[in-house]
């Protein structure tokens, strides 16, 4: 008897565009100069915001899938070898999960990887990956890096030159395979032995069986041959097994395993790998103790367990799970979950487009997209949700809807103007959260697009992760519009206009929690020649905050009014906050400018010290006599310091978020404003309040808010 043997898919490969044919030829040198066993070429999309895989050598296709379009936000060691123009060395499955968590829970096997980037002529074409296997030395040797740079080198220098003779190179449907070596035919002799051989591709798939190894598995051969052994064998579909063949491959070790074939006998499975494939020696194992444990082994679920009917995650389906699971937790506003999809998983199942529609008073309405052309998907936005269309009926039904091309759609769905969006395949994902129905996802794409089993799977538990995501940021969006609300009704919309003073304010919320707070800010005339000024803080970013910052501004406006000074003010205004019965503090620096004597008197309540430029061009920091933060003590005194005020003199109020940062010293941001503030002193009011707030670095990231008061002495 021979060795029944089954050429695989595989086999022929993915044939090469002539543009890659070239860069076949140097990546098939990868494992004589580097000693490693699988790699491949990304190259950048045209756009120059997706990584491409272009071509692998000796990678399961399995094992990339995943990561065939890469986004160029995406946490991965390619993206930040090209982001960063230099390679990235990952030694070995614990620094993986260090540096890049998501992609070691996907691949949970022992190797090590560099990436390195394709750069020829100052132009960054792509990136070139190579694995070795985990008992690589912790470093890259030098001439190990050397080879890897002159590699990376060879590579980019000929996707410059095919670019610079007008026929860029482009990566077709699937990666081209760099390498494919039929797998041999076994021996006539290995068919004698009494263990059985198994020949796996890096697919996975059976591509050789041996008479004994077929009788071992309890079928015949040629029912085996081009399936995985874990899809034809119902004993083999814990994922434990296919993870040791996977490991086996990716970490180019031996590997072995015990199973049990029903009813009770116990098989043991040793892995050989190679750069083209598995080799599997299969042999009974002698029966044990019904309570003696089998090293490596699982016990055989009964059949029709809740285990062995759920779909088994592999890597492709885990990494986009955990991958959007993860970026999600990021985002906070609807928006930001709309960037997320279209920059993490779009690229990821080399989709175009995407929209996000929710159902809200009967219609659907766009919450965001992107890839679509300007314009075109508006039309969408308000269709009642009684007409039948596929993206009503995914947010009227919870069941997803596939449509692997546009006959296909417009069969369902004559006449519709989906038919009209440029694109050919759909998938339109329900937004299912807490058994409620809140839109649809709308994944497009450019060309006819086949969706298995295990992508709609994926699809399907991404739109979930989708829709929750969606329902927080909503709500966030919700509060964070009344927060606004009442803050932007609480700060003066205008400082009116003063004879003698020139006067400018700046406000940024923080960027993180509800981006509203306490701080705020006044100007308002007392008296014919007489203007007070106050800013002050409010302890907490939240509702609360801002309304007793609301409280304490109008109590600070109605003392003032009053014609108190500075510290009389300050003093009622703390006793107000005693009486309030709040836990909350507040600190505030109250100005009572005189304009016909041009001087100021100055309260302080535990607020920073105001800034003073002269016209003689120096800066300094006023020293008042500094009084207790507001509801503290109810009886706390405020004394007053007199500042002059010749015209040319600009003051400077701000709260605390202006000089304190987490990690910063608050002393020398201090004297950083000080100095900007000499240096810039005499510049108009709107560019320097610009220079103070680029200075102390908040012009984007804010983890308390900011409020800047500029008042400056002028010509009546």
């Amino acid at each position: 008897m021979g060795v029944a043997r089954q050429a695989s898919p595989e086999d022929a490969g993915t044939a090469a565009e002539p543009g890659l044919e070239a860069v076949g030829q140097v990546l098939r040198s990868a494992p004589e100069r580097l000693g490693a066993h699988l790699g491949g070429v990304y190259l950048l999309s045209e756009d120059r915001q997706v990584l491409e895989l272009a071509m692998t050598l000796g990678a399961v296709r399995q094992f990339t899938r995943p990561w065939q379009h890469i986004g160029m936000t995406a946490p991965i060691p390619v993206v930040d070898a090209v982001r960063g123009g230099r390679t990235v060395w990952v030694a070995g499955a614990e620094e993986l999960a260090r540096r890049y968590p998501r992609v070691a829970v996907a691949m949970p096997y022992a190797f090590c990887l560099a990436a390195a980037p394709l750069v020829a002529r100052g132009t960054t074409y792509g990136a070139l990956f190579v694995l070795w296997p985990a008992a690589h030395a912790p470093e890259l040797s030098p001439w190990e890096r050397g080879a890897l740079d002159a590699l990376a080198g060879r590579l980019a220098q000929v996707v410059a030159d095919a670019a610079d003779a007008g026929r860029p190179v482009r990566p077709g449907p699937r990666p081209a395979v760099a390498e494919r070596r039929p797998v041999e035919p076994v021996a006539a002799m290995a068919a004698r032995l009494p263990e059985g051989l198994c020949a796996l591709d890096l697919d996975g798939r059976l591509a050789a069986v041996t008479p004994a190894a077929a009788e071992l598995l309890g079928e015949p051969a040629e029912r085996l041959l081009g399936l995985r052994p874990w899809a034809v064998l119902p004993w083999l579909r814990d994922p434990v097994y296919e993870y040791h063949c996977r490991a086996a491959v990716i970490s180019g070790q031996s590997a072995a395993f015990v199973a049990v074939r029903p009813p009770d006998r116990r098989l043991s499975f040793e892995l050989f790998p190679d750069p083209t494939g598995l080799t599997v020696r299969i042999a009974p194992v002698a029966p044990v103790a019904p309570l003696t444990a089998v090293a490596g082994t699982r016990r055989e679920r009964p059949a029709g367990t809740a285990a062995d009917r759920a779909v088994q995650a592999r890597p492709g389906a885990l990494y986009h799970l955990l991958h959007l699971a993860s970026a999600l937790t990021e985002a906070i506003s609807v928006q930001d979950v709309v960037a997320m999809v279209a920059e993490q998983i779009v690229p990821a199942f080399g989709g175009r487009a995407v929209a996000v529609l929710l159902a809200e008073g009967g219609r659907l309405r766009i919450a965001g997209h992107r890839g679509y052309p300007p314009g075109l998907v508006d039309q969408f936005d308000g269709t009642p949700l009684t007409e039948p269309t596929p993206g009503v009926r995914a947010s009227t039904h919870a069941v997803p809807a596939y449509f692997e091309s546009r006959a296909e759609l417009e069969r369902l769905y004559p006449g519709r103007h989906e038919t009209q969006d440029g694109m050919a395949a759909w998938a339109y994902l329900p937004l299912v959260t807490s058994r409620r129905l809140i839109g649809t996802c709308v994944l497009a794409f450019a060309e006819p697009h086949r969706f298995d089993l295990e992508e709609r799977a994926v699809l399907t538990s991404l739109g979930g992760l989708i829709a929750q995501a969606l329902d927080r940021a909503r709500l966030y969006d919700t509060k964070l519009g009344l927060a606004h609300g009442l803050q932007e009704s609480l700060l003066p919309r205008a400082l009116p206009a003063v004879p003698g003073l020139d006067v400018r304010a700046r406000y940024l919320p923080a960027t993180e929690g509800m981006d509203v707070g306490g701080d705020f800010y006044d100007l308002l005339r007392v008296g014919p020649d007489d203007v007070a000024v106050v800013i002050g803080d409010v302890q907490g970013h939240n509702v609360n905050a801002a309304a007793l910052m609301g409280q304490v501004r109008t109590a600070v406006r109605a003392f003032a009014s009053a014609d108190a000074d500075p510290g009389t003010v300050l003093c009622r205004t703390n006793r107000l906050l005693a009486d309030l019965d709040t836990a909350l503090l507040a600190s505030c620096a109250y100005l009572r400018v005189d304009l016909a004597r041009r001087e100021a008197r100055l309260a302080d309540a535990g607020h920073p010290a105001p800034l003073l430029y002269g016209p003689d061009g120096r800066a300094e920091v006023l020293e008042p006599d500094v009084g207790m933060v507001l509801n503290v003590d109810p009886a706390a005194e405020y004394p007053q310091i007199s500042v002059p005020l010749p015209v040319g003199t600009t003051l400077v109020l701000y709260t605390d978020g202006l000089v304190d940062t987490p990690g910063a010293d608050p002393d020398r941001a201090l004297a950083g404003l000080v100095a900007t503030l000499a240096r810039r002193g005499a510049e108009p009011l709107d560019r320097l309040a610009d220079a103070l707030i680029d200075r102390a670095g908040h012009g984007e990231h804010r983890t308390d808010d900011v409020a800047l008061l500029l008042v400056r002495s002028v010509p009546r």
